[in-house]
């Protein structure tokens, strides 16, 4: 008896040989230097985000070492839209520093009430004690993708590596949006 594979088996079956994203983290993080202000550069649009230009996120130092203070904003529709924000917290959740898992509250265009994987996938190597300039966030399923910066505008160079990189893990660049930020921040 010959057997046909069903439409979504098929397509599952596809995708394995295909190859899925690889959402595999940085080896390691120094925290420390990831705390601070980043610019999103460009990101998969997410419905928590929508209408959303000018969008930041801030990472801080809290009394557990093993838990990051966010704060997210944007502006709703336009530079001078209103401004969302939401807070909430991030807990590393393995030893590199770079698998975390972030929960917010309420806000933010409806964001997540629950933890969420976050997980550097590609991170500026400068060595140094300084901020780290640039890094790319997804998380296992590859649904989400960020890139941020610590300035409003990215190097296009450093941009052009970066979607280079990306393509190479197999992710969908034309689903990748690049995020209005104003000039002269």
């Amino acid at each position: 008896m010959t057997r046909v594979l069903s439409l979504p088996l098929f397509a599952a079956l596809a995708l394995f040989l295909t190859g899925c994203p690889d959402t595999e983290p940085v080896e390691a993080v120094d925290v420390e230097r990831y705390l601070g202000l980043w610019y999103e550069v460009a990101s998969y649009p997410a419905p928590f985000q929508e209408g959303c230009v000018a969008t930041t996120a801030e990472y801080g130092a809290t009394d557990d070492p093993a838990v990051i203070s966010v704060v997210n904003r944007c502006r709703l529709d336009a530079f001078d839209g209103p401004e969302d924000v939401i807070e909430g917290t991030a807990r590393i959740t393995d030893d590199s520093g770079a698998k975390l898992s972030v929960s917010f509250g309420e806000g933010f265009a409806g964001a997540f009430g629950f933890g969420a994987p976050y997980w550097i996938i590609e991170l500026d190597d400068a060595p140094g004690p300084d901020p780290y300039r640039w890094a790319v966030v997804s998380e296992p399923t590859a649904n989400f993708l960020w890139i941020l910066s610590r300035t409003p505008t990215m190097d296009p160079a450093i941009y052009a590596e970066l979607r280079r990189r990306l393509d190479a893990r197999r992710f969908d660049l034309d689903r990748l949006r690049e995020t209005p930020q104003p000039a002269g921040l």
